[in-house]
């Protein structure tokens, strides 16, 4: 009788998270809203992530940086191919524009690892791993800004274990934000503008 239970409340977590898949069931969204005031809206194709309502569904403890290994209009529309089959929630162009390309409600297809894609927000960042000009001074301060406010929202803690690398995700292949990323100066503005509230 307790296994039966049990495999009851499984089953019914296990359908709470699939709800998206359900005839007729569907959260209410707004088309076009960001979750990052000041964001620009660009949609990346519905192929390169997964609907879900997080943290409902996935607890959010994580961002992760990733460098795009190109351009920023290369990047948009790598991640409105839908045969791509991967993009992040945002990209940060070299001028610090931030434009948001998926909801944080659902699981952007960005780390190459499917856990740390449910519990973490993608932020892409224009340029290249091995060029230290990538990384200009409008890039890091609205990166910064950006990561405050999701720590903020969901209660990450700033630090290294919370605000990883692609390179840090176990399993993948990849090496960004690579060597020139400098980690102290990005944590020492995410935490500033976590404490002076600009998010």
């Amino acid at each position: 009788m307790a296994a039966a239970v049990g495999a009851a409340a499984l089953a019914r977590e296990e359908l709470s998270r699939l709800w998206w898949r359900l005839p007729g069931v569907e959260k209410s969204r707004v088309a076009g809203a960001v979750d990052f005031r000041g964001a620009r809206w660009v949609a990346a194709s519905p192929a390169n992530y997964r609907r879900a309502d997080r943290p409902d569904d996935y607890p959010v403890d994580r961002v992760v940086v990733h460098v795009t290994q190109g351009g920023y209009a290369s990047a948009v529309k790598v991640f409105q191919d839908p045969g791509h089959r991967a993009a992040a929630h945002y990209i940060v162009r070299r001028d610090g524009r931030v434009t948001q390309l998926i909801r944080e409600l659902d699981v952007a297809f960005h780390a190459g690892n499917r856990a740390y894609n449910e519990r973490s927000v993608g932020i892409e960042h224009e340029g290249f791993v091995e060029h230290a000009s990538s990384f200009t001074d409008a890039m890091y301060a609205a990166s910064a800004r950006l990561t405050a406010a999701v720590c903020a929202r969901y209660g990450i803690p700033v630090d290294r274990e919370h605000i990883v690398g692609h390179a840090e995700v176990p399993g993948t292949d990849h090496t960004d934000p690579g060597p020139h990323w400098d980690w102290e100066r990005y944590l020492r503005l995410v935490r500033k503008a976590r404490g002076a509230g600009a998010v």
